[in-house]
């Protein structure tokens, strides 16, 4: 079985400027990548499929935050055809869909399998499951007062109450990371937001 946490470090430091050794030797067993903007999106997938009884490393099949959409075209270049030659699928914000599709088409990966999210992750999970369900998480997380007061701030009215929750998420650090795991982990797997049971029956 792939060494999934050996091979992110290995990617990590061919990114930022080293030369790749290691890199082949810390992929072995690793079949393919799903490309993801950060590591919110990252908890999520590995709640979900944990939640599904799914074990990707076992299936070969690395999840990988890339720090931004920005940082694909690096990542498609190591770990696609021109690199190390696996199989790449995105997930990604409907904004940053462009960034996709130009790094896997100059990457050479075939098909460019990018499955994409109207807004962002959190938008399509809140969707899913509903803002009522969405407080029982928060207020069992202790955050039910914060958010409350959030709501209640004049620059909220008149916005949605799931783009409202939308943007309490963001505005902790490290607030979406652990949502993102939470949410994904709540989810009824026979109610999956488009863009992940899309994903997920890719892989």
């Amino acid at each position: 079985m792939a060494d999934i946490g050996e091979f992110r470090e290995a990617v990590a430091r061919a990114v930022a400027g080293g030369d790749g050794s290691g890199l082949a030797e810390a992929a072995r067993g690793v079949r393919g990548v799903v490309l993801v903007e950060g590591p919110s999106d990252l908890a999520a997938l590995e709640a979900l499929t944990g939640r599904l009884g799914r074990d990707l490393a076992a299936e070969g099949v690395c999840v990988l935050s890339m720090g931004g959409a920005m940082n694909v075209g690096r990542h498609a270049g190591l770990l696609g055809p021109p690199g190390l030659g696996l199989r790449l699928t995105g997930l990604c914000d409907e904004r940053e869909r462009p960034f996709y599709d130009r790094a896997l088409e100059r990457a050479g990966a075939s098909g460019r399998e990018v499955f994409v999210c109207v807004k962002d992750l959190e938008e399509e999970l809140i969707r899913a499951l509903g803002v009522g369900r969405v407080e029982e998480i928060v207020e069992a997380e202790g955050e039910l007062t914060p958010w409350r007061t959030f709501t209640r701030q004049p620059a909220q009215r008149g916005r949605s109450p799931q783009d409202r929750m939308r943007r309490f998420l963001g505005t902790k650090k490290g607030r979406k990371i652990r949502y993102g795991g939470l949410l994904a982990g709540a989810l009824d797997p026979a109610l999956l937001p488009g863009p992940l049971d899309a994903l997920l029956g890719r892989l």
